[in-house]
């Protein structure tokens, strides 16, 4: 029955709408878990491949400094790709988190009236360039430099790395922005109640509580560097062997993925290894997530 102000019709509107609202939910949902279990499950056979079915031993693979897919007894060693990929990752992130994190405390601490106005934008701005602009410029500007002050032909992991620490920098800013900017107004106001100067506040409170999430910063603009592949691969050389210097030509796990998955065999025992190599970057990325989550529990805490 309905009643003179309609009230059944509309209950049974919205238990309608909110029926559609969770199938629909779930189905996204679903949807979603499918194809990250697909692509887990797609990556990890063919990964895997390299070892059950080709034979390769998995120390060789990790450990070995050779990389010769093409020889008459093929070697595949990744170690000079996997210390390239780390290398230039952790350098890009000492170059990149203490300018970011200053960044974000010039934005939210120093000058919070006019600083998010001047920098906000140019931060969005270095977030929206593509790869190849950065590899392009890098190529064009810090090779030819790096050429002309150090020793060598200018690429390599110095060269990568600073590339690499520009493209980071807005993950990291932002992420420290949204930190600084959640912070109580009552821990400032306390400590400079105390008697404490603007700088004693922000190294001695404001830093303290934050560095969780500053952390969380840093893990993600590294995960961020790990898998870049084509900025640095424009300018790192591209050389598979372990350098022994910033200034010397090296390699990256993206870089060879990207250089070679389109000139080998599907099934081939080059086209498995690259593979392999595709699993230890998706195993880094998980290892990376699992840092960040410890790192906010801890800020729970």
């Amino acid at each position: 029955m309905k009643s003179n102000n309609g009230s059944p019709v509309l209950i049974k509107k919205h238990h309608l709408e909110d029926w559609i609202g969770r199938i629909y939910t779930t189905f996204c949902v679903s949807l979603l878990v499918i194809v990250i279990v697909s692509m887990m499950y797609f990556v990890a056979s063919k990964g895997l491949t390299t070892f059950i079915k080709d034979g390769v031993n998995v120390g060789d693979f990790l450990f070995g400094t050779k990389w010769d897919p093409n020889g008459d007894n093929p070697v595949f060693g990744a170690l000079p790709f996997i210390v390239g990929s780390f290398a230039t990752s952790l350098l890009a992130a000492l170059i990149a988190s203490p300018l970011s994190i200053c960044a974000a405390l010039f934005m939210n601490e120093i000058v919070p009236s006019w600083g998010k106005r001047l920098l906000q934008p140019v931060i969005e701005l270095l977030a929206g360039i593509p790869s190849v602009v950065y590899g392009f410029v890098g190529l064009s500007v810090i090779v030819p430099l790096f050429r002309d002050v150090f020793p060598g032909q200018g690429i390599g992991i110095a060269a990568g790395s600073l590339v690499l620490s520009v493209m980071i920098l807005p993950t990291i800013t932002s992420i420290a922005s949204d930190a600084l900017s959640s912070l109580p107004k009552g821990l400032k106001e306390s400590s400079y109640a105390l008697g404490a100067t603007r700088w004693q506040t922000i190294y001695s409170v404001i830093i303290p509580t934050v560095m969780p999430s500053l952390l969380t910063g840093v893990v993600l603009g590294m995960a961020r560097a790990f898998g870049e592949a084509l900025a640095v691969q424009m300018v790192i050389g591209n050389a598979p062997h372990v350098p022994r210097s910033l200034f010397e030509s090296a390699s990256t796990l993206t870089s060879v993925i990207t250089l070679n998955m389109g000139n080998t065999v599907m099934g081939s025992v080059q086209n498995n290894a690259l593979w392999s190599m595709a699993l230890a970057l998706m195993v880094m990325t998980f290892i990376f997530v699992i840092v960040v989550r410890l790192l906010e529990r801890r800020h729970q805490l």
